[in-house]
């Protein structure tokens, strides 16, 4: 159709300059002006540019218990009004009720804490079927996710042992919130995400299949498709392989070219696919599903795959999975503070360095009836006690490290940079720091991309947020930009991946679509209007955080305010939302108070905040 316009444009154009009846007459006397037209309406914004947005805080649940995960992934059933948040310190599920949250700000949205919950618990032990149709009984983990589709809910545990396989345990909701258990299903190993098809005929579940720390044990990541059939799941999971399921959409590629492991992995790490693990290791235990998102027809499904830094996609239909690389972020061409021992927000560009962009959280919408996939490019490494690719770009030169040289240009820039204190500091990856083996390194590849990204159904690229989200939250931010959360220390986090955008999701108010992303370290809200995907653009920024508080935890810790360790959290509840870790859209029609609203879990602070989000 835009060709057949095109040449259609082109002939009148081109015909309009033809003289075909002989020499144009003379211009004639100008006619009477016309009626003056309507005025419009002052202040009125187009209906095709974004629009102001207006972002208060309504509503805030604080679970007391800090650095230990206590509000995570969050969900919102419609029938009982509730928020549901994982609580992984407790091992239950906070059902908090929204029935009459109001449509104006809380006093103070950073130490509010005007919403209670009710636990929601599930048993130890539960039977699953094994493969025979033999009931077989099986202790819990912790929960790792949640989903909700009308009144089902669908909780998502690992075993006690990570490397064993989980479960998922399915309940009905009535209009108290409450469940009453449906059944339990096994699926694979540390299943990390799960959710439902938009017509509710299947539930996928990303199984993360992380190794034990000493990697004595790593079990293979893998996709499990639990079916519906009248509201009520199928007793066993069918598995989307990670080995038997992958194929190769390319005309070049035939069968025979993928169908030995080494060939797979040949054929992925020659498209961009990051593999980092020990001699050994298979292409799916290397690969490591994070988070799904779905097609509107329920056909197609969304994985990435974080550490490989990659998205698979699932035929629904066909139970396929085609891995497609993301590429790389060239920092030569975007700013970026790189090093947390200069002043804070100091930016600069890196020649030779790049991002890979290995998202975690994704969601999808639709434009013009196409899929289009957002994605919080947060970044993350393989590191365990057995293997680590972390290193600083400092440790590739150091004798007593890796002990290998920068070509010309490489050096030039570390030199210029500050050396150990500046380009030294970055993190990045060691598994991809010499591949010829030749002992000179030419290029740097650190984790994340510090952005969110829009991709078509193909994941071909779309649209990137380049050094947006540093560039806004130091201008913003000041010396508070790029703090951890787990002190208010500006800059502590500029050599590790910045501010990680983590948590992501998509919603319509008043006819556009909007892309909310948070950042998990530093706390950062950014609202991007992305109606049009190939015309993203940056509408609004929020913080729920005070940085002039004083207080230091560790959440690697089993006591993260250890004192004994000299760590303090008495100011953490005044402090405000620590840790976003998920996102949760509710249109106006769904919501309770009838705004669109904004739920959102801070695992380090173990606090649900409810934001309503309005037009200006």
């Amino acid at each position: 159709m835009l060709k057949r316009s095109l040449l259609t444009l082109s002939i009148i154009t081109i015909m309009s300059g033809c003289t075909l009846d002989g020499d144009d007459g003379a211009v004639g006397a100008a006619g009477p002006a016309g009626p003056v037209g309507e005025s419009g309406q002052a202040g009125q914004p187009g209906k095709n540019l974004p629009r102001a947005l207006n972002i208060e805080v309504v509503g805030r649940f604080n679970t007391g218990i800090y650095g230990k995960s206590a509000a995570e992934i969050v969900q919102f059933h419609k029938t009982s009004n509730s928020a549901f948040a994982i609580n992984s310190a407790d091992n239950q599920i906070e059902v908090i009720n929204l029935t009459n949250l109001p449509i104006t700000a809380v006093g103070n949205g950073i130490t509010d804490d005007s919403l209670s919950s009710v636990p929601f618990t599930f048993a130890d032990t539960v039977t699953v079927k094994d493969a025979t149709g033999a009931d077989i009984d099986v202790l819990l983990g912790e929960a790792n996710s949640i989903a909700i589709y009308g009144d089902l809910l669908a909780i998502a545990l690992a075993a006690p042992v990570k490397t064993n396989n989980g479960v998922v345990l399915f309940y009905t909701l009535n209009a108290m919130g409450e469940g009453s258990f449906i059944k339990a299903v096994s699926v694979g190993a540390l299943p990390d995400m799960l959710t439902f098809t938009p017509d509710g005929s299947k539930v996928l579940v990303a199984n993360e299949g992380e190794p034990d720390t000493d990697y004595m044990f790593d079990p293979e990541g893998s996709i499990s498709v639990i079916n519906f059939a009248d509201g009520v799941p199928a007793d066993l999971a069918t598995t989307v392989n990670l080995t038997t399921d992958m194929v190769f959409s390319s005309d070049l590629v035939s069968a025979s070219d993928f169908d030995t492991d080494v060939k797979r992995r040949a054929l992925l790490q020659a498209a961009g696919v990051k593999f980092a693990g020990p001699a050994g290791t298979t292409v799916a235990q290397d690969l490591e599903p994070e988070y799904i998102t779905v097609a509107a027809d329920s056909k197609k499904a969304w994985v990435s795959l974080q550490e490989a830094n990659a998205i698979g996609i699932i035929d629904l239909e066909a139970m396929t999975i085609e891995v497609k690389a993301l590429g790389f972020k060239d920092w030569g061409q975007y700013l970026i503070d790189y090093t947390n021992k200069d002043e804070v927000a100091s930016f600069a560009k890196l020649p030779n360095v790049y991002g890979m962009y290995q998202p975690d959280s994704i969601a999808s919408y639709q434009w013009n009836g196409a899929t289009f996939i957002v994605s919080a490019n947060e970044g993350d490494s393989r590191d365990w006690d057995a293997y680590s690719e972390d290193i600083r770009a400092a440790d590739i030169i150091d004798p007593d490290e890796l002990n290998k040289t920068f070509n010309t240009e490489l050096q030039a820039l570390y030199d210029t940079t500050g050396g150990d204190d500046g380009l030294g500091r970055l993190k990045v990856s060691a598994a991809m720091v010499d591949p010829d083996n030749d002992g000179v390194v030419t290029k740097l590849y650190s984790y994340g991309a510090r952005s969110f990204s829009i991709w078509d159904q193909n994941i071909n690229m779309v649209y990137d947020s380049g050094d947006d989200f540093g560039r806004i939250s130091a201008a913003i931010l000041g010396n508070n930009f790029n703090s951890a959360h787990t002190e208010n220390k500006g800059d502590n986090r500029s050599d590790d991946k910045g501010g990680e955008p983590e948590a992501i999701d998509v919603g319509n108010i008043e006819g556009r679509t909007y892309a909310f992303i948070a950042q998990e370290r530093s706390g950062d809200l950014f609202i991007y209007d992305v109606t049009n995907p190939f015309q993203a653009a940056f509408v609004s920024h929020y913080i729920n955080r005070d940085f002039s508080t004083e207080f230091e935890l560790d959440d690697d810790l089993a006591n993260p305010c250890d004192p004994t360790e000299g760590l303090d959290c008495t100011e953490v509840p005044l402090t405000g939302d620590l840790g976003p870790e998920s996102i949760k859209f509710v249109s106006a029609s769904d919501s309770p108070n009838s705004n669109p609203l904004l739920i959102i879990g801070n695992e380090v602070s173990g606090s649900v905040t409810v934001y309503q989000v309005t037009e200006l």
